[in-house]
């Protein structure tokens, strides 16, 4: 049965077009593919169940401290406007961490935007009818699923806010991927003149994928969620991090013409450079950063303190003010999850590919623009 948003998505110009066999497509077999991706769209948000609930990675989640920068942007937003969280995309636990800094201290929770593939069994049941999450096809080019869910995006802006990850899945690389246009388009449809964009930044010391993910670099094939869960459980023996969530300005998009494709590009460079601005620099990146295969501890405190001057002067948002305290904070988590090992009094490196993620995490704030790198 379709609920009061999904029956207003039927309702908008653009839906109905398609059913009448504006893009090519009419019929009742367009009418069952709108509805069936409609049925599958639907989310309920049941706030209270959510706090109370022992949720599968709770004993996960508890291992990660949350802290938070600049929550007054959202403070001060959430009084007037709708808004849009726009987030870099680092681990699965983002879903949990980013909405739990919001709840933890009283802000409106919002939707989320996830991918699809976090909708099987009891999880996928959690996020449909508790947590409020949205499941998304990524990278589909069906018109009947792309005009549905711009216009289920759009109505849902009507009444609540909402967070997602223009970058769409994880990077698996590490670095700041380029951001993808779809679902900001889809709520500049919603056509409020409240609405700001909020872009959001999450860093972690350690991410509890790392090992998982970085062998990859580049995203193959969409893996059961059951077996990614499984091995998030075994890499969270002994797992300790800080999760530091950083809100940037409110960014206003109630005027950006959602039929402009300059415009809808524009503003989606500008979520994403602010979000890798304001991304924190963390002793872990550094680190990484400045490593090399072999090396004494006094040459690798040099070369992060010249990597930290440099990161100083493009006013990265920095969480480590020197060599030394990026080695204090740093060697010992990189040691115990087995990436690197001091040795007759130098760092070696043990897991290459893993370390080489936690470096391109700052790559973006190294690297000028048009500069090859």
């Amino acid at each position: 049965m379709l609920d009061e948003i999904a029956q207003a998505v039927l309702a908008r110009d653009e839906v109905v077009k398609y059913l009448r066999g504006g893009y090519g497509d009419r019929g009742d077999q367009a009418r069952e593919r709108v509805y069936g991706y409609l049925e599958e769209l639907q989310t309920k948000q049941r706030h209270k169940i959510y706090r109370a609930l022992q949720h599968p990675l709770y004993p996960i989640l508890r291992k990660i401290e949350r802290q938070h920068e600049n929550l007054h942007h959202v403070v001060g937003a959430a009084r007037g406007h709708r808004i849009v969280y726009a987030s870099n995309h680092k681990s699965h636990t983002d879903y949990l961490v980013e909405p739990l800094v919001l709840d933890d201290n009283g802000i409106r929770p919002p939707l989320i935007a996830a991918g699809i593939n976090l909708f099987g069994g009891p999880l996928g049941l959690i996020h449909r009818h508790v947590t409020g999450a949205i499941p998304i096809r990524r990278n589909t080019k069906d018109p009947a699923y792309l005009i549905t869910l711009k216009a289920y995006i759009s109505e849902i802006l009507k009444k609540h806010d909402l967070f997602f990850y223009p970058e769409g899945g994880r990077s698996y690389s590490g670095e700041l991927k380029p951001a993808k246009t779809g679902l900001i388009s889809a709520a500049l449809a919603a056509n409020r003149r409240d609405l700001v964009i909020i872009p959001t930044a999450v860093a972690y010391d350690l991410v509890l994928e790392d090992h998982i993910i970085a062998r990859q670099r580049v995203k193959r094939t969409q893996r059961p969620f059951r077996r990614e869960l499984a091995e998030m459980v075994r890499y969270a023996v002994g797992y300790r991090s800080r999760a530091v969530v950083t809100f940037g300005a409110p960014i206003p998009a109630g005027d950006c013409d959602p039929h402009s494709r300059t415009e809808v590009l524009e503003l989606t460079r500008m979520i994403r450079a602010r979000i890798g601005a304001q991304y924190k620099v963390l002793p872990t990146a550094v680190f990484a950063a400045a490593m090399r295969p072999s090396i004494t501890r006094r040459d690798l405190e040099s070369r992060i303190d010249h990597m930290i001057e440099e990161l100083a002067a493009r006013r990265a948002n920095l969480g480590v003010m020197s060599g030394r305290q990026a080695i204090e904070e740093a060697a010992e988590p990189l040691e115990t999850r087995n990436i690197v090992v001091l040795e007759a009094g130098r760092f070696r490196v043990r897991d290459r590919s893993v370390l080489r993620y936690y470096a391109r995490t700052i790559e973006h704030l190294l690297v000028t623009p048009g500069r090859p790198h």
